[in-house]
């Protein structure tokens, strides 16, 4: 009797994901940024609110009409792949007076993330990324109470949001809202080289981040959360947060914190030493002022000891308090950056010096001079997995801006640019990083922070239409067609096609 034929394999078997199997792929945006209908008349306001109506800065207007149409954007970011999405929850619209609280808004926010789960969009819900209600005050953050005040809007708000969402960041980049708020004066309150009150501001945002981890997991003990720091070369504007976050878990006592922090600083400047005597200073000009460490350990030597106990900034730790009495031994699952260039030495420019327009007197460069260095991405996932050894990672932000539509001074573009940082991640994952996801910066163009100028949106948008509203554009500003890149990668990617990194020919 013959035997049966075996059935013939029809087809080579399925590549594994270059990614890593439940990969969060997507963008990343913020409330104030895309939502639209802050500040105006008879809208919620927002910190930014004064700013706006006083002509500082350029009025955020309907932005990319995102409250009103979310639908539009969810459907592009669906349609080039993207698994994830990230978006505020804007706590000026839930809150807009003292005292009374918008539950139609809440209602609204709830229809949006169920818009992401209909679209295939795990949504990762940041709860303060730079705006908070006007009526708190631009210097809010300053406030000892200021991290009690969050806390209870992350506990009332969480039971509704809870059943939709289960990745969070709790406090958009805490380094750089206490830098431009209260250092460089960039953003409100436009405080101005306020070193001292500029730490008591970083206490209360790591603080508030404690608390608020411990009240999301309190309602919902499965969550996954995150403060997203922005990565940089200064320890102490940085990787030091972690640290502080993660001192229970790295076994540390409340008495020897101070030691612990001299033997991380070492450690990361071991990891990523200065390339010259410019970032050398930076870095100890920070450690002099910092509130943390012992007065030999930054640098040795009695010189900087009678340096360092002179220019030490007093402030309040209560972050080191909220960590050794939360519930938590850690109130980090993952550890979150957002990676543009973190020399922060490249930042500095010498005022004065002479530009197009005339002589410019700021002191840091435009954002759409941020050089793109994908190679040292994929340097600083591995640092920061050796660093903060056991956690996963997760690239929060990180993109490349232009000046309106015009060309880059080095000539780079929107899907090269994509290529380039993609096959970064995917090359760290290659080195057994565990790299769980990445979200560029942007989907759209949308409100940097004041002005409608830089954009970094994998989609351009057209403004200033007759009935005041925008269209979206196929392409980015630059005329790219930087969303078929990006979904022409994912696709390859996920598919375990390594080709799509490959630079275009000719």
């Amino acid at each position: 009797m013959p035997t049966p034929a075996q059935p013939r394999r029809s087809r080579a078997a399925k590549k594994p994901s270059l990614l890593g199997e439940g990969f969060a792929i997507g963008v990343a945006t913020a409330g104030y940024q895309v939502e639209g209908g802050f500040n105006g008349p008879g809208e919620p306001g927002n910190n930014w609110l004064n700013w706006e109506r006083a002509g500082r800065v350029e009025p955020s207007g309907v932005a990319c009409d995102f409250w009103e149409n979310p639908e539009v954007a969810l459907d592009r970011a669906a349609a080039i792949g993207c698994n994830a999405f990230r978006l505020s929850i804007e706590w000026a619209r839930l809150e807009p007076e003292a005292g009374r609280f918008d539950d139609a808004a809440l209602a609204r926010y709830i229809e949006i993330l169920t818009m992401c789960a209909a679209r295939g969009l795990d949504p990762i819900v940041t709860l303060h990324h730079f705006s908070y209600p006007w009526w708190l005050g631009e210097e809010f953050w300053l406030r000892p109470g200021s991290p009690d005040r969050f806390a209870a809007h992350v506990q009332r708000v969480m039971p509704a949001l809870a059943p939709h969402c289960s990745r969070w960041v709790t406090v958009n980049e805490p380094n750089i809202q206490m830098l431009a708020g209260w250092i460089e004066g960039a953003t409100p309150p436009g405080r101005r080289a306020a070193f001292a009150d500029a730490y008591c501001v970083l206490d209360n945002l790591l603080t508030a981040h404690v608390l608020a981890s411990d009240a999301i997991v309190s309602i919902q003990p499965e969550a996954e959360v995150t403060c997203n720091t922005s990565s940089s070369s200064i320890y102490e504007h940085d990787r030091l947060l972690t640290d502080l976050f993660l001192l229970r878990h790295a076994g540390v006592s409340e008495s020897d914190v101070d030691t612990y922090v001299d033997e991380r600083r070492v450690l990361h400047d071991a990891m990523f030493p200065p390339q010259h005597t410019g970032e050398f200073m930076v870095r100890r000009f920070f450690a002099a002022l910092s509130p943390y460490g012992t007065n030999q350990g930054a640098g040795g030597g009695p010189l900087w000891s009678r340096i360092r106990s002179t220019t030490r900034r007093p402030a309040p730790r209560r972050v080191v308090d909220a960590v050794f009495a939360s519930p938590q031994t850690s109130t980090l699952g993952a550890i979150g950056f957002d990676w543009y260039d973190p020399i922060a030495s490249h930042a500095m420019r010498m005022p004065g010096r002479m530009g197009e327009h005339g002589r410019d007197w700021s002191a840091g460069r435009a954002i759409w001079d941020v050089p793109a260095h994908a190679e040292g991405l994929r340097a600083w996932c591995r640092t920061e997995s050796n660093f903060h050894a056991g956690f996963p990672l997760w690239v929060v932000e990180n993109g490349m801006a232009t000046q309106g539509s015009a060309r880059r001074a080095d000539g780079l573009r929107r899907p090269d640019y994509l290529r380039e940082h993609l096959g970064a991640v995917v090359a760290a994952i290659a080195d057994d990083v565990p790299v769980r996801g990445y979200l560029h910066w942007s989907l759209v163009d949308n409100y940097e922070w004041g002005t409608y100028e830089p954009r970094l949106g994998i989609f351009g948008i057209e403004r200033d239409l007759p009935a005041g509203g925008v269209r979206w554009l196929d392409t980015d500003a630059q005329g790219d067609d930087a969303a078929a890149a990006f979904a022409r990668i994912v696709k390859g990617l996920t598919a375990g096609d390594r080709s799509v990194l490959d630079p275009p020919e000719g």
